[in-house]
Protein backbone atom coordinates (compact mmCIF):
# COMPACT_ATOMS: atom_id res chain seq x y z
CA UNK A 1 0.00 0.00 0.00
CA UNK A 2 1.22 3.20 -1.16
CA UNK A 3 1.49 6.12 1.58
CA UNK A 4 -1.03 8.82 -0.18
CA UNK A 5 -0.37 11.47 2.43
CA UNK A 6 3.19 12.50 1.19
CA UNK A 7 1.71 12.96 -2.05
CA UNK A 8 -1.89 14.63 -2.29
CA UNK A 9 -0.66 18.29 -1.23
CA UNK A 10 -3.33 21.21 0.09
CA UNK A 11 -2.57 24.06 -2.40
CA UNK A 12 -0.73 25.27 -5.30
CA UNK A 13 1.97 26.88 -3.57
CA UNK A 14 2.74 23.56 -1.67
CA UNK A 15 2.75 21.31 -4.42
CA UNK A 16 5.27 23.05 -6.62
CA UNK A 17 7.51 23.41 -3.82
CA UNK A 18 7.22 20.07 -3.48
CA UNK A 19 8.01 19.65 -7.33
CA UNK A 20 10.88 21.85 -7.28
CA UNK A 21 12.61 19.79 -4.40
CA UNK A 22 12.65 16.57 -6.62
CA UNK A 23 15.18 18.23 -8.58
CA UNK A 24 18.13 16.83 -6.37
CA UNK A 25 16.21 13.10 -6.57
CA UNK A 26 16.52 13.40 -10.66
CA UNK A 27 20.08 14.88 -10.21
CA UNK A 28 21.36 11.76 -8.26
CA UNK A 29 20.13 10.07 -12.23
CA UNK A 30 20.82 12.92 -14.38
CA UNK A 31 23.43 15.41 -12.69
CA UNK A 32 23.17 17.56 -15.35
CA UNK A 33 19.46 18.07 -14.66
CA UNK A 34 18.03 21.62 -14.29
CA UNK A 35 15.00 23.24 -13.04
CA UNK A 36 13.23 26.03 -15.25
CA UNK A 37 10.42 28.18 -14.20
CA UNK A 38 8.11 30.41 -16.48
CA UNK A 39 6.44 33.07 -15.06
CA UNK A 40 2.23 32.92 -16.08
CA UNK A 41 0.54 35.88 -15.69
CA UNK A 42 1.50 39.32 -13.79
CA UNK A 43 -1.09 39.95 -10.89
CA UNK A 44 0.41 36.23 -9.20
CA UNK A 45 3.72 34.03 -8.58
CA UNK A 46 2.48 31.70 -10.83
CA UNK A 47 4.38 29.59 -12.69
CA UNK A 48 4.85 26.63 -15.00
CA UNK A 49 7.84 24.48 -13.35
CA UNK A 50 10.12 21.80 -15.40
CA UNK A 51 12.98 19.55 -14.27
CA UNK A 52 14.73 18.64 -17.81
CA UNK A 53 17.67 16.59 -18.44
CA UNK A 54 19.11 15.32 -21.79
CA UNK A 55 20.33 11.67 -21.86
CA UNK A 56 23.84 11.25 -20.48
CA UNK A 57 25.40 9.40 -23.65
CA UNK A 58 22.74 9.61 -27.04
CA UNK A 59 19.39 11.34 -26.74
CA UNK A 60 17.37 7.63 -27.70
CA UNK A 61 14.71 8.90 -26.29
CA UNK A 62 12.71 11.03 -23.62
CA UNK A 63 9.90 10.44 -20.64
CA UNK A 64 7.48 13.95 -20.84
CA UNK A 65 5.45 13.60 -17.87
CA UNK A 66 2.76 16.88 -17.66
CA UNK A 67 0.63 17.93 -15.06
CA UNK A 68 -2.24 20.57 -14.36
CA UNK A 69 -3.44 21.38 -18.03
CA UNK A 70 -7.02 21.59 -16.28
CA UNK A 71 -5.64 23.65 -13.18
CA UNK A 72 -7.36 21.78 -9.74
CA UNK A 73 -6.67 18.51 -12.10
CA UNK A 74 -3.15 19.03 -11.34
CA UNK A 75 -3.04 17.83 -7.90
CA UNK A 76 -3.31 14.09 -8.68
CA UNK A 77 -1.08 14.74 -11.82
CA UNK A 78 1.69 16.20 -9.43
CA UNK A 79 1.13 13.31 -7.07
CA UNK A 80 1.72 10.46 -9.65
CA UNK A 81 4.76 13.08 -11.01
CA UNK A 82 6.36 12.47 -7.67
CA UNK A 83 5.66 8.94 -7.17
CA UNK A 84 7.68 8.13 -10.46
CA UNK A 85 10.79 9.99 -9.13
CA UNK A 86 9.90 8.51 -6.01
CA UNK A 87 9.90 4.80 -7.43
CA UNK A 88 10.99 4.91 -11.06
CA UNK A 89 14.23 6.56 -11.99
CA UNK A 90 16.34 3.71 -10.83
CA UNK A 91 15.23 1.60 -13.53
CA UNK A 92 15.69 4.24 -16.48
CA UNK A 93 18.93 4.14 -18.23
CA UNK A 94 20.09 7.86 -17.81
CA UNK A 95 22.55 7.22 -20.72
CA UNK A 96 19.69 6.49 -23.24
CA UNK A 97 17.26 8.06 -22.14
CA UNK A 98 16.07 11.91 -20.92
CA UNK A 99 13.52 12.72 -18.56
CA UNK A 100 10.97 16.23 -19.02
CA UNK A 101 8.85 16.73 -16.24
CA UNK A 102 6.40 19.42 -16.05
CA UNK A 103 4.39 20.67 -12.88
CA UNK A 104 0.96 23.14 -13.54
CA UNK A 105 1.06 23.91 -17.06
CA UNK A 106 -2.00 25.80 -15.92
CA UNK A 107 -1.04 27.90 -12.53
CA UNK A 108 -3.32 29.74 -12.41
CA UNK A 109 -6.26 27.41 -12.33
CA UNK A 110 -4.45 25.13 -9.93
CA UNK A 111 -3.71 27.83 -7.83
CA UNK A 112 -8.03 28.95 -7.66
CA UNK A 113 -9.17 25.49 -8.24
CA UNK A 114 -10.99 26.25 -11.91
CA UNK A 115 -10.22 23.63 -14.80
CA UNK A 116 -9.67 26.81 -16.97
CA UNK A 117 -7.01 29.69 -17.35
CA UNK A 118 -7.48 33.23 -16.03
CA UNK A 119 -9.10 33.60 -19.60
CA UNK A 120 -11.62 30.96 -18.50
CA UNK A 121 -10.12 29.04 -21.55
CA UNK A 122 -10.05 25.45 -21.10
CA UNK A 123 -6.12 24.59 -22.41
CA UNK A 124 -6.63 21.41 -23.77
CA UNK A 125 -8.95 23.06 -26.31
CA UNK A 126 -6.40 25.75 -27.34
CA UNK A 127 -3.75 24.01 -29.03
CA UNK A 128 -3.55 24.46 -33.01
CA UNK A 129 -0.91 24.41 -35.71
CA UNK A 130 -2.17 27.71 -37.47
CA UNK A 131 -4.09 30.11 -36.04
CA UNK A 132 -6.19 29.70 -39.14
CA UNK A 133 -7.42 26.81 -38.07
CA UNK A 134 -9.43 27.88 -34.76
CA UNK A 135 -12.90 26.73 -35.98
CA UNK A 136 -14.87 30.25 -34.10
CA UNK A 137 -18.36 29.32 -35.65
CA UNK A 138 -17.64 25.97 -34.67
CA UNK A 139 -20.41 24.98 -32.52
CA UNK A 140 -23.96 26.00 -33.71
CA UNK A 141 -26.04 23.51 -30.97
CA UNK A 142 -24.06 25.47 -28.48
CA UNK A 143 -24.69 28.68 -30.05
CA UNK A 144 -28.98 27.89 -29.79
CA UNK A 145 -28.86 26.80 -26.18
CA UNK A 146 -26.98 28.98 -24.83
CA UNK A 147 -28.85 30.12 -22.18
CA UNK A 148 -27.88 27.15 -20.54
CA UNK A 149 -24.59 27.30 -21.32
CA UNK A 150 -24.21 31.45 -20.34
CA UNK A 151 -24.03 32.66 -16.75
CA UNK A 152 -26.99 35.61 -16.98
CA UNK A 153 -27.89 35.51 -12.89
CA UNK A 154 -26.06 34.86 -9.87
CA UNK A 155 -26.66 31.35 -8.30
CA UNK A 156 -29.81 30.94 -6.67
CA UNK A 157 -30.83 28.47 -3.84
CA UNK A 158 -28.91 25.22 -4.82
CA UNK A 159 -31.45 22.87 -4.66
CA UNK A 160 -33.64 25.35 -7.29
CA UNK A 161 -30.83 25.45 -9.18
CA UNK A 162 -29.73 22.10 -9.52
CA UNK A 163 -33.69 21.17 -10.15
CA UNK A 164 -33.93 23.61 -13.11
CA UNK A 165 -30.59 22.57 -15.06
CA UNK A 166 -31.48 18.37 -14.60
CA UNK A 167 -34.65 19.19 -16.16
CA UNK A 168 -33.51 21.74 -18.75
CA UNK A 169 -30.32 18.80 -19.62
CA UNK A 170 -32.38 16.17 -19.32
CA UNK A 171 -35.01 17.09 -22.17
CA UNK A 172 -32.28 18.22 -23.86
CA UNK A 173 -31.07 14.32 -23.82
CA UNK A 174 -32.16 14.41 -27.42
CA UNK A 175 -32.00 17.17 -28.69
CA UNK A 176 -29.84 20.18 -30.07
CA UNK A 177 -28.92 21.37 -26.36
CA UNK A 178 -27.85 18.08 -24.93
CA UNK A 179 -25.96 17.54 -28.02
CA UNK A 180 -24.44 21.08 -28.04
CA UNK A 181 -22.75 21.04 -24.87
CA UNK A 182 -21.50 17.22 -25.17
CA UNK A 183 -20.36 18.62 -28.80
CA UNK A 184 -18.27 21.91 -26.52
CA UNK A 185 -17.20 18.93 -24.34
CA UNK A 186 -14.90 17.74 -27.20
CA UNK A 187 -14.77 20.75 -29.52
CA UNK A 188 -14.74 23.52 -27.50
CA UNK A 189 -16.51 26.64 -28.56
CA UNK A 190 -14.96 29.79 -29.59
CA UNK A 191 -17.46 32.24 -29.37
CA UNK A 192 -18.68 32.91 -25.97
CA UNK A 193 -15.31 33.79 -23.75
CA UNK A 194 -17.45 33.69 -20.80
CA UNK A 195 -19.29 30.14 -21.14
CA UNK A 196 -18.28 26.23 -20.40
CA UNK A 197 -15.56 24.73 -22.83
CA UNK A 198 -14.39 27.93 -24.17
CA UNK A 199 -11.34 27.24 -26.29
CA UNK A 200 -10.12 31.11 -26.75
CA UNK A 201 -9.43 33.62 -29.22
CA UNK A 202 -6.24 33.19 -29.51
CA UNK A 203 -3.64 30.96 -28.20
CA UNK A 204 -2.55 31.16 -24.13
CA UNK A 205 0.45 32.06 -22.88
CA UNK A 206 0.80 28.40 -21.30
CA UNK A 207 0.67 26.86 -24.32
CA UNK A 208 2.85 28.88 -26.20
CA UNK A 209 5.25 27.55 -23.21
CA UNK A 210 4.42 24.51 -23.51
CA UNK A 211 4.57 24.05 -27.50
CA UNK A 212 8.25 25.61 -27.13
CA UNK A 213 9.16 22.01 -24.77
CA UNK A 214 7.31 19.95 -27.38
CA UNK A 215 8.85 21.12 -30.29
CA UNK A 216 12.30 21.05 -28.03
CA UNK A 217 11.85 17.48 -27.41
CA UNK A 218 10.94 16.67 -30.93
CA UNK A 219 14.35 18.15 -32.25
CA UNK A 220 16.30 16.67 -29.77
CA UNK A 221 15.17 12.86 -29.29
CA UNK A 222 14.98 10.27 -31.52
CA UNK A 223 11.69 9.00 -29.62
CA UNK A 224 9.50 11.22 -27.07
CA UNK A 225 7.23 8.95 -24.46
CA UNK A 226 4.50 11.95 -22.83
CA UNK A 227 1.65 10.84 -20.53
CA UNK A 228 -0.56 13.63 -19.42
CA UNK A 229 -2.28 13.18 -16.34
CA UNK A 230 -5.98 14.45 -15.74
CA UNK A 231 -8.73 13.54 -13.48
CA UNK A 232 -12.54 13.01 -14.21
CA UNK A 233 -13.32 11.05 -16.83
CA UNK A 234 -13.86 7.13 -17.31
CA UNK A 235 -15.05 4.45 -14.48
CA UNK A 236 -14.83 5.66 -11.24
CA UNK A 237 -11.20 5.09 -9.24
CA UNK A 238 -10.02 3.83 -12.56
CA UNK A 239 -7.32 5.09 -15.52
CA UNK A 240 -8.35 5.57 -18.90
CA UNK A 241 -5.65 6.12 -21.65
CA UNK A 242 -7.21 8.58 -24.33
CA UNK A 243 -5.36 8.99 -27.23
CA UNK A 244 -5.78 10.62 -31.09
CA UNK A 245 -6.39 8.38 -33.96
CA UNK A 246 -3.08 9.83 -35.44
CA UNK A 247 -0.80 7.49 -33.20
CA UNK A 248 -2.06 5.26 -35.96
CA UNK A 249 -3.16 2.17 -33.79
CA UNK A 250 -6.60 1.06 -33.02
CA UNK A 251 -8.13 0.82 -29.74
CA UNK A 252 -8.10 -3.46 -29.56
CA UNK A 253 -4.58 -3.60 -30.85
CA UNK A 254 -3.72 -0.86 -28.19
CA UNK A 255 -5.18 -2.87 -25.26
CA UNK A 256 -4.03 -6.24 -26.31
CA UNK A 257 0.02 -4.03 -26.80
CA UNK A 258 0.06 -2.19 -23.56
CA UNK A 259 -2.25 -4.59 -22.15
CA UNK A 260 -4.92 -1.19 -20.29
CA UNK A 261 -8.52 -1.99 -19.68
CA UNK A 262 -9.39 1.31 -20.49
CA UNK A 263 -8.75 3.15 -23.71
CA UNK A 264 -10.31 5.70 -26.10
CA UNK A 265 -9.03 6.64 -29.15
CA UNK A 266 -10.19 9.88 -30.44
CA UNK A 267 -10.95 11.39 -33.50
CA UNK A 268 -9.76 15.22 -33.97
CA UNK A 269 -13.05 15.87 -35.95
CA UNK A 270 -14.52 15.47 -32.95
CA UNK A 271 -12.16 16.95 -30.40
CA UNK A 272 -10.61 20.08 -31.51
CA UNK A 273 -7.20 21.71 -29.39
CA UNK A 274 -5.99 18.80 -28.12
CA UNK A 275 -2.35 19.30 -26.81
CA UNK A 276 -1.62 15.60 -27.57
CA UNK A 277 -3.13 15.87 -30.59
CA UNK A 278 -1.04 18.86 -31.78
CA UNK A 279 2.09 17.50 -30.23
CA UNK A 280 1.00 14.56 -33.39
CA UNK A 281 0.03 16.93 -35.82
CA UNK A 282 3.54 18.96 -35.23
CA UNK A 283 5.53 15.67 -35.58
CA UNK A 284 3.79 14.83 -38.82
CA UNK A 285 4.63 18.25 -40.27
CA UNK A 286 8.02 18.66 -39.50
CA UNK A 287 9.74 15.77 -37.41
CA UNK A 288 8.37 12.98 -39.32
CA UNK A 289 11.65 10.62 -38.25
CA UNK A 290 10.68 11.47 -34.93
CA UNK A 291 8.59 8.74 -33.06
CA UNK A 292 5.73 9.99 -30.48
CA UNK A 293 3.53 8.31 -28.05
CA UNK A 294 1.33 11.12 -26.37
CA UNK A 295 -1.68 10.64 -24.60
CA UNK A 296 -3.97 11.82 -21.55
CA UNK A 297 -4.11 9.34 -18.81
CA UNK A 298 -7.60 10.18 -16.95
CA UNK A 299 -8.41 9.13 -13.31
CA UNK A 300 -12.20 8.37 -13.19
CA UNK A 301 -14.50 10.27 -11.01
CA UNK A 302 -18.20 10.13 -11.17
CA UNK A 303 -18.13 7.39 -13.76
CA UNK A 304 -19.54 7.06 -17.00
CA UNK A 305 -23.22 6.36 -16.55
CA UNK A 306 -26.11 9.44 -17.78
CA UNK A 307 -26.85 10.08 -14.61
CA UNK A 308 -22.97 10.68 -14.04
CA UNK A 309 -22.75 13.07 -17.43
CA UNK A 310 -25.55 15.09 -16.08
CA UNK A 311 -24.02 15.39 -12.54
CA UNK A 312 -20.92 16.41 -14.55
CA UNK A 313 -22.13 19.28 -16.78
CA UNK A 314 -24.20 20.46 -13.89
CA UNK A 315 -20.80 20.97 -12.08
CA UNK A 316 -19.30 22.78 -14.74
CA UNK A 317 -21.87 24.90 -15.60
CA UNK A 318 -22.99 26.22 -11.93
CA UNK A 319 -19.14 26.53 -10.86
CA UNK A 320 -18.82 28.86 -14.21
CA UNK A 321 -21.99 31.30 -13.08
CA UNK A 322 -20.98 31.63 -9.44
CA UNK A 323 -17.29 32.11 -10.70
CA UNK A 324 -18.99 35.20 -13.25
CA UNK A 325 -21.80 36.10 -11.29
CA UNK A 326 -21.78 35.21 -7.83
CA UNK A 327 -24.29 33.77 -5.29
CA UNK A 328 -25.72 35.31 -1.86
CA UNK A 329 -26.56 32.23 -0.86
CA UNK A 330 -23.12 30.69 0.96
CA UNK A 331 -24.48 27.29 0.95
CA UNK A 332 -25.31 27.29 -2.98
CA UNK A 333 -21.88 28.70 -3.00
CA UNK A 334 -20.28 25.35 -0.42
CA UNK A 335 -22.18 23.24 -2.51
CA UNK A 336 -20.73 23.79 -6.04
CA UNK A 337 -16.94 24.49 -4.32
CA UNK A 338 -17.25 20.76 -2.90
CA UNK A 339 -18.87 18.90 -5.74
CA UNK A 340 -16.34 20.48 -8.12
CA UNK A 341 -13.53 18.67 -5.71
CA UNK A 342 -15.81 15.48 -5.84
CA UNK A 343 -15.58 15.75 -9.41
CA UNK A 344 -12.11 16.56 -9.76
CA UNK A 345 -9.68 16.50 -6.43
CA UNK A 346 -12.15 14.10 -4.41
CA UNK A 347 -10.36 14.02 -0.87
CA UNK A 348 -11.73 10.10 -0.26
CA UNK A 349 -8.16 7.98 0.65
CA UNK A 350 -10.13 5.27 -1.21
CA UNK A 351 -9.82 7.24 -4.30
CA UNK A 352 -6.38 9.07 -3.59
CA UNK A 353 -4.69 5.40 -2.92
CA UNK A 354 -6.67 4.16 -6.48
CA UNK A 355 -4.73 7.25 -7.92
CA UNK A 356 -1.40 6.34 -7.25
CA UNK A 357 -1.79 2.60 -7.79
CA UNK A 358 -3.82 2.94 -11.12
CA UNK A 359 -0.99 5.24 -12.29
CA UNK A 360 1.52 2.22 -11.31
CA UNK A 361 -0.17 0.48 -13.78
CA UNK A 362 -0.33 2.84 -16.50
CA UNK A 363 3.38 3.90 -16.18
CA UNK A 364 4.43 0.12 -16.56
CA UNK A 365 2.58 -1.02 -18.93
CA UNK A 366 3.50 2.00 -21.37
CA UNK A 367 6.85 2.41 -20.47
CA UNK A 368 7.93 -0.75 -20.50
CA UNK A 369 6.30 -1.74 -23.94
CA UNK A 370 8.47 1.44 -25.31
CA UNK A 371 11.29 0.38 -23.62
CA UNK A 372 11.73 3.08 -21.45
CA UNK A 373 11.68 0.98 -17.70
CA UNK A 374 13.57 -2.26 -17.55
CA UNK A 375 11.24 -5.26 -17.87
CA UNK A 376 11.70 -6.10 -14.53
CA UNK A 377 10.42 -2.74 -12.77
CA UNK A 378 7.75 -2.25 -10.33
CA UNK A 379 6.92 -0.03 -7.95
CA UNK A 380 6.64 -2.80 -4.73
CA UNK A 381 10.15 -3.39 -6.03
CA UNK A 382 11.52 0.38 -4.60
CA UNK A 383 9.26 0.21 -1.96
Amino acid sequence: MIDNHNYFKNNYEESRETFRGLLSKVQEVWPEAKLYQHAIGENEDNTIDVIYAEATSSNDKVTLLTSGEHGIEGYAGAAVIHLFVDSYLESIDPSTTGICLVHAINPWGMRHFRRVTENNVDLNRNYFLEETDVPYDLNENYEKESRIFLPKKPVDVISKEKTELYEALSKGMMNEGYKGIKQAKGMGQFQFDRGVYFGGYEEEPSGSYIKTWQRHLLEQFQKVIHMDWHTALGPTNEVTMVISEKHGIKEDELKASYGMENIQVFSPEDVKGDSTNYFYELREAEYPSTSLFSALFEFGTFGTSREAELREFTTIILENQLYWEGTEHEESREWIQEELMNMFYPKEKEWKESVLEEACEAIESVLKKENILESSASHSSHE
